[in-house]
């Protein structure tokens, strides 16, 4: 005969953390919503995150790098990653160390600004602006995007 778990008890919420795990990977914060969310106390909670993270299940160091990855491969630049960082509550001492983990931006951008001019005079301000609007959203830099254009007029004019 089995005992099924306490649905209010710290092994309960340890193993609906669990099987959130099993589909991807989640942040100590994320997961805290997510038990909060499904109507486990902040104490089980807690100390059900605590007994993952001891046991290496839940490890925001380890994590963060991954999501780094993750949102460059989408074509993110700098400052929309560090808000993916933040939204999923990654602590700040850890996104030094996980930014170096994007990759050089230059393709990236330079291939977004292409596919947003495409069939556009390099030279149209409308044009620029929108393409350079898209990109801001995306979180490159002003300065960033000044570099792709004159990197797009020059490699147009060849």
């Amino acid at each position: 005969m089995t005992l099924k778990a306490d649905a209010s008890s710290p092994e309960a919420a340890k193993q609906k953390a669990l099987s959130l795990l099993e589909k991807r990977d989640y942040s100590r914060c994320e997961l805290l919503q997510k038990l909060r969310e499904k109507g486990f106390s902040d104490a089980h909670a807690e100390a059900a995150l605590d007994r993952l993270c001891a046991l290496g299940f839940v490890d925001d160091a380890r994590y963060a790098p991954l999501l780094v990855r993750r949102c460059a491969a989408k074509g993110y630049g700098p400052r929309r990653v560090r808000q993916e960082l933040q939204r999923r509550g990654i602590p700040k001492e850890l996104w030094d160390m996980a930014m170096e983990q994007l990759p050089e931006q230059d393709d990236t951008i330079d291939r977004l600004l292409r596919s947003r001019l495409l069939g556009a005079d390099p030279e149209d301000r409308a044009a620029l602006k929108k393409a350079s609007d898209a990109l801001l959203r995306r979180g490159f830099s002003w300065e960033e995007i000044k570099e792709a254009i004159e990197r797009y007029r020059v490699e147009d004019d060849d």
